[in-house]
């Protein structure tokens, strides 16, 4: 059975999905600070679908773009990770790179966060303290 586009991918899993071997993309991990799978116990990866896209496109501007390491770290730091992510879409990337999507990659890189999204969190961090200070005072009840 075949993983779904939002499922997490192995380090192997990745590997295939993108043809390199899995050496190349730890030693990308070394060299890219951008590039942060998740890791569990035991150090295995899991790549979210964000990962993926973030290593496409690395992976054309490598090798199909012929920049060097230095050149894809220079366009992150210049024009960002949705620049890096659109190499991998193609000649429309920009085009296919929403808003949404850029900042949600760039967020779950530990990017800051998006105006909306932060007052939403901070909502609901005030529910979730009255709830805690309810609970707290129920149970010091006797």
């Amino acid at each position: 059975m075949a993983k779904g586009p939002n499922a997490f991918r192995t380090i192997s899993e990745a590997a295939e999905e993108l043809g390199v071997p899995q050496h190349v993309l730890r030693f990308w991990e070394t060299k890219f600070s951008f590039i942060r799978p998740m890791k569990r116990a035991g150090g295995r990866r899991f790549y979210r679908p964000q990962d993926i896209a973030v290593l496409n496109g690395v992976r054309v501007l490598l090798h199909g773009e012929g920049l060097t390491i230095k050149g894809v770290q220079k366009l992150h730091r210049d024009q960002g990770l949705s620049h890096v992510i659109a190499a991998g879409l193609g000649s429309n990337g920009s085009a296919m790179l929403d808003a949404d999507t850029a900042r949600a990659v760039e967020t779950s890189q530990g990017f800051e966060l998006a105006d909306e999204a932060r007052d939403r969190l901070a909502f609901a961090l005030g529910d979730l303290e009255l709830v805690k200070a309810r609970l707290d005072g129920l149970l010091k009840r006797p």
